[in-house]
């Protein structure tokens, strides 16, 4: 299950398609721990990119002042 880290709005819609097939009962109950963790993974990996795109913002803000 270890691939490698996709971009910001990939990981988003990885995680819509996993919230939509249960949601629409379509993840099968062997596989619904799985699917719960790559999500859970992918939106950590989205806060990351988001607090580092926010602190690389605020750096360069601060040395246009």
């Amino acid at each position: 299950m270890s691939k490698k880290e996709s971009g910001y709005t990939e990981s988003i819609e990885e995680i819509e398609a996993i919230l939509t097939k249960m949601e629409n009962g379509e993840t099968d109950i062997d596989d619904l721990s799985a699917e719960i963790k790559r999500a859970a993974m992918l939106l950590q990996e989205c806060k990351e990119k988001l607090f580092r795109t926010e602190q690389e913002v605020q750096e360069i803000m601060k040395n246009e002042e």
